[in-house]
């Protein structure tokens, strides 16, 4: 890891679309549980943006998006409208791909990273 330290959704966080600055210490502060996925990547590695679209409306669309260096974007998308309800789902489901993404690079759950020994002959 680097001297800056660790990745966290206050460090990575930028509001989009259809919120105001104003709202940001709330959405930080109920995003707490994303902090613990993203301590395994350096702070300045990440960054998170968050929009929503027709905001209130029925047709709601609330996206997190995460840019990890190294990695593919990952983006975690939710049409519900209640937008308390939206702002967990979209976070539990980055932390979810997040998870996911490491565990396919953690050599006991991916074949081709194993390190095996030459057979004795």
């Amino acid at each position: 890891m680097s001297d800056e330290g660790t990745a966290t959704v206050e460090s990575s966080l930028r509001l989009g679309n259809g919120f105001d600055q104003d709202e940001r210490g709330p959405i930080v502060e109920g995003w707490a549980s994303l902090d613990s996925r993203l301590r395994s990547f350096d702070s300045g590695t990440v960054e998170l943006e968050l929009s929503v679209k027709e905001r209130g409306e029925a047709s709601q669309s609330t996206v997190l998006e995460a840019w990890i260096s190294g990695q593919t974007r990952v983006v975690a998308t939710s049409r519900e409208p209640d937008l308390a309800h939206a702002l967990h789902e979209v976070r539990d489901d980055l932390i979810r791909q997040l998870t996911d993404a490491k565990s396919r690079t953690e050599p006991r759950n991916n074949p081709s990273l194993r390190v095996t020994e030459a057979p004795e002959g």
